[in-house]
């Protein structure tokens, strides 16, 4: 079955894959995992006010265009003395979204004078699934069930899929119903960026769980510091995608 990740950010499709494969295990074999990015789909406008709003925003825009089950997360760091900013402006908080390297300076001039004790923070996450209609009743369990008349616009002209599917505008396929949840990971933000993996402001945060490893110089590991396997197993991401499991696995079995 295909599954559309909503988002254009290919680092973000690839940690989802890998929790999607941990979590589902054989199951994972009957999925082919695309993004949006990849089938040419714009990236929907953000108008919500919280992580769920903006999820689900962004899962049934590309279930409606596509009539393909779709999983989309929005997620972001709170930092507790900026009062739980830049929230769901994470992304664009130095004014140009996805400059990783402009956010993570203003992130740090912000708070340059905050003592460490004080500079604790939290990812957090919201998954959303939205499942075209004709197979919700196989998602069934908590789903929240959409108004029939409720349809995303779809886009002008022709759009053939990487996979050959066509879709013919101005086609919009019915959201018959979605589902949320939500995961955090708390940690505190430290003074300057270490490690290569992740995106985002993982260079610059410290969670609190540790793989019960440290880095080179005996310090506990920031989100870029730790493999993806580890990071998994603890991230905002991974806890939100995980309590979407049961209606995922119920679409593929």
């Amino acid at each position: 079955m295909r599954i559309i990740v909503a988002t254009h950010n290919e680092g973000k499709l690839v940690e989802i894959r890998r929790i999607l494969q941990q979590d589902l295990g054989e199951l994972a074999d009957g999925v082919k995992l695309v993004s949006a990015g990849s089938l040419g789909l714009p990236d929907p406008v953000e108008t919500g006010t919280t992580f769920e709003e903006n999820a689900l925003l962004k899962a049934r825009d590309v279930a409606s265009r596509t009539a393909s089950p779709a999983i989309a997360d929005d997620s972001g760091l709170i930092v507790d003395v900026l009062g739980a900013a830049p929230g769901i402006l994470s992304a664009r908080w130095s004014g140009v979204h996805g400059d990783d390297e402009a956010n993570n300076a203003l992130l740090l001039a912000q708070i340059a004078d905050i003592p460490d004790a004080h500079r604790t923070a939290r990812f957090r996450c919201a998954a959303a699934l939205a499942v075209p209609e004709g197979l919700a009743t196989i998602a069934a369990g908590v789903a929240v069930a959409a108004n029939a008349d409720d349809r995303c616009a779809a886009e002008d002209g022709d759009r053939s899929d990487n996979d050959g599917t066509t879709h013919t505008a101005p086609t919009a396929y019915t959201v018959a119903a979605q589902y949320v949840q939500t995961g955090d990971m708390p940690g505190r933000i430290i003074r300057k960026p270490r490690g290569e993996q992740g995106f985002g402001y993982d260079p610059l945060f410290v969670p609190d769980d540790q793989p019960g490893r440290t880095n080179e110089h005996g310090e506990p590991l920031t989100s870029a510091e730790m493999t993806p396997a580890e990071k998994n197993a603890i991230s905002h991401r991974g806890k939100a995608i995980a309590a979407l499991m049961p209606s995922i696995e119920r679409l593929l079995q």
